[in-house]
């Protein structure tokens, strides 16, 4: 994997929804992170509900983080499609959310 992509998954893991004690990578809403040959950063992302009341403060942060070492611009793309769900979300964040 591109070593750029890897820096931002590392910057999004630091972005945390602020009602769920679990980044926002690890809860499965970061649906794709791609680099392309001009140094642009494209994050695809989803929110556990449409009506979020922290979505633009989340767009915002991924959006920053994206902006990692390397990286020119950052475009950060809300989808609800797939629908996002508990299935998403990482081994270790169903286990500290106690979601077995």
């Amino acid at each position: 994997m591109d070593k750029r992509i890897d820096l931002i998954i590392e910057r999004l893991k630091e972005v945390y929804d602020p009602e769920i004690p679990v980044n926002i990578y690890d809860l499965g809403l970061i649906y794709n992170v791609d680099v392309d040959e001009n140094d642009n950063a494209n994050v695809v992302m989803t929110l556990t509900a449409p009506g979020c009341p922290v979505a633009d403060m989340l767009v915002e942060e991924v959006n920053q983080a994206a902006l990692a070492e390397g990286i020119k611009t950052a475009h950060v793309e809300l989808t609800f499609e797939p629908a996002w769900d508990k299935s998403m979300m990482s081994e270790e964040a169903r286990l500290e959310l106690g979601f077995f």
